[in-house]
C-alpha cells in the first residue's frame, strides 16, 4: 500500500468518525431546540393529531386530551438512565405541586413498541407518580407521533443481538388546546422547571 492510498484511508476514516459524532448529537437534541419551525399562524409546528393505547388499555388521542395541558416525554422501559431519572424527577415535582399537578396530564410515549407491551408498561409505570400515563402504539403510529413532535428515535444494535434506543430528551409542554408551549430540559435548575409547571397548571 503506497503512502497516498494510506493517507486517503485515514482521511476518510476521520470524516466518518466526525459524521457519526455529529449524527449522534443531532439525534439526542430536540429538532425544535434552537429556532422552532413555525406555521403560517406563527405557532411552533410541534404536536398534532395522534392516537395511542395507554398502559390501562384505553385509547388516548390528542382530542381526548383537549381542555387540559399536558407534558409529553419520549422514552422506553429498557432505558438505563435518562428515562427513569426524568420520570422520577417529574414524580417528585408533581408531588411538590400536590393537587395543582392534577391540572395537567403527563405522558410517557414509548419509542420501543416492539418490546414495550401494555403489560410491561403497566408494571414499569408503577415506580412513578400514579398520574403519569404510559402510551404505546404500532411502529407506524409511533413513528407518526415522533414526526409530529419533531422528535427522533434510533435503534442502536448492541452485542448479543440486543439493542437500545437513542432518542430525543426533554419534556414537551403543551397547552389545553394541544399547542406547543415550550420544552422543559432536565438539566435546567429545579426552580426553573417548577416555574414552567406552575405556569402550565395556571
Amino acid at each position: 500500500m503506497n503512502g497516498l492510498k494510506l493517507f486517503r484511508i485515514v482521511a476518510w476514516a476521520a470524516v466518518a468518525v466526525v459524521a457519526v459524532g455529529m449524527a449522534t448529537i443531532y439525534v439526542l437534541q430536540p429538532r425544535n431546540a434552537g429556532v422552532a419551525t413555525t406555521t403560517s399562524s406563527g405557532k411552533a409546528a410541534v404536536g398534532g393529531s395522534f392516537s395511542l393505547n395507554s398502559h390501562k388499555g384505553e385509547r388516548v388521542t390528542d382530542e381526548t386530551l383537549r381542555g387540559k395541558p399536558y407534558l409529553a416525554f419520549f422514552g422506553f422501559t429498557n432505558c438505563p438512565d435518562i428515562c427513569p431519572t426524568t420520570l422520577f424527577d417529574l414524580s417528585e415535582m408533581m408531588a411538590e405541586l400536590g393537587p395543582q399537578a392534577d391540572k395537567f396530564n403527563v405522558l410517557l410515549i414509548s419509542v420501543d413498541p416492539e418490546r414495550d407491551s401494555q403489560e410491561l408498561l403497566a408494571t414499569y409505570i408503577t415506580a412513578f407518580d400514579s398520574r403519569i400515563i404510559a402510551l404505546r402504539g404500532t411502529r407506524e403510529e409511533t413513528d407518526a407521533v415522533l414526526k409530529s413532535f419533531a422528535a427522533m428515535a434510533v435503534k442502536v444494535p448492541m452485542d448479543g443481538g440486543q439493542y437500545t434506543m437513542e432518542h430525543t430528551a426533554g419534556v414537551y409542554l403543551m397547552d389545553e388546546n394541544g399547542e406547543y408551549v415550550g420544552l422543559m430540559r432536565m438539566d435546567e435548575t429545579r426552580e426553573a422547571r417548577m416555574q414552567k409547571l406552575r405556569k402550565l397548571a395556571s
